[in-house]
């Protein structure tokens, strides 16, 4: 009898463990995918007023919505609250050029990652001789700026001891302190990198190809729902083998 009883109590916890809806189901069950996403971050996601949004993740996510089949609301953040609004359940995952950490992995999960975007200093064009290591950049009197809460300025705090750092509260502003000369070096992933100085003459990405510190771009996920997290995976491999992602991606990262 006792056994019997072990045996019934455990097949009903597994019975009810794999019952349990997770992110997607909840999401189909709605019809609507709730994306928290800082928006300030090109070419991945960038707010263009009021609930429109634009980027490589905006057209991934919404690629994805369809699947399911969802309408996407996005929830507006930044990089100081990402975690802290994802883990208070304000939405069901999270995009906008997101890196990779083993931190941020504490909290929540990740997809597999989509793109490989590792650190790379933004300078002025007649600079960029002088800013080709961690250590030409941590010297007396090199202007370093970063934006707050996010992987930039973590790597910044981590290995600027020397240079004197800035943390600048608008990261879409950052562009123009380095043109205007009030700062020297902002170090972001290459394809922000590389973005930018397509878009702003007298900006050069230095070694793009040759990042100061490897990263990965990924969504961010809830942590505990595997299926959720193997629905995205494979969403996200049927986009690659489709060709899909290479076409937003080449017509974002352009």
């Amino acid at each position: 009898m006792k056994w019997g009883l072990t045996l019934s109590l455990l097949s009903a916890l597994v019975c009810s463990t794999y019952a349990q809806a997770g992110m997607i189901d909840d999401v189909i069950k709605s019809g609507v995918l709730r994306v928290c996403t800082p928006g300030d971050y090109k070419p991945f996601s960038f707010a263009l007023g009021g609930d429109r949004y634009e980027g490589l993740d905006i057209d991934l996510v919404q690629s994805l919505a369809a699947t399911l089949p969802a309408r996407v609301v996005f929830v507006k953040t930044s990089w100081n609250s990402l975690m802290d609004d994802f883990t208070a359940g304000k939405c069901d995952m999270a995009v906008g050029g997101i890196s990779v950490t083993l931190e941020r992995q504490k909290k929540a999960a990740f997809s597999k990652p989509y793109m490989v975007n590792g650190k790379t200093p933004l300078v002025r064009c007649a600079d960029a001789k002088r800013y080709q290591s961690v250590a030409d950049i941590d010297k007396p009197g090199v202007r370093v700026i970063t934006n707050p809460g996010g992987s930039n300025e973590r790597f910044a705090r981590a290995n600027f001891k020397t240079a004197r750092l800035t943390v600048h509260a608008e990261n879409l502003t950052i562009f123009d302190q380095i043109l205007a000369g009030k700062a020297d070096v902002f170090v972001t992933e290459a394809a922000e990198a590389i973005v930018q100085q397509r878009q702003r003459p007298g900006l050069c990405a230095v070694n793009p190809d040759k990042p100061l510190q490897y990263s990965e771009d990924a969504f961010l996920l809830p942590r505990n729902d595997a299926a959720s997290k193997e629905y995205v995976d494979q969403w996200l491999h049927l986009s690659r083998a489709s060709g899909e992602f290479r076409k937003l991606a080449e017509h974002w990262l352009r």
